[in-house]
């Protein structure tokens, strides 16, 4: 077996740890909360019909074709002006987790 073999086997362990870091590291925050990120430029929003820790993990990951599929999608992006305007006015609950430089929302669809 050689070494390009055998990374594929060491692919899903590290997806796997990293998984489970970041799954530690998300938290329910209000909109308000998140307003000075959105401010900077820096949130992104992850929509609801995606697992927000896969896509940290990817995003940290640098998985490239993942991202540029989702985006494309519509399903990933930066937050919108529109967006942050109506969270602003409801205050919701989502979840976040940082995957640096970028803070990762998603709508609490649960409640």
């Amino acid at each position: 077996m050689t070494e390009s073999d055998s990374q594929p086997s060491s692919a899903p362990d590290t997806y796997q740890i990293v998984h489970a870091r970041l799954n530690r590291e998300t938290a329910r925050l209000q909109w308000h909360e998140l307003l000075p990120h959105f401010a900077s430029g820096v949130m992104v929003a992850v929509d609801g019909s995606l697992d927000l820790i896969d896509v940290a993990v990817r995003m940290s990951q640098d998985d490239t074709a993942a991202v540029s599929t989702w985006m494309g999608d519509g399903l990933l992006g930066k937050v919108s002006d529109a967006l942050a305007a109506t969270w602003t006015e409801t205050d919701p609950l989502l979840w976040s987790v940082i995957v640096k430089p970028w803070i990762l929302v998603q709508s609490d669809v649960r409640g």
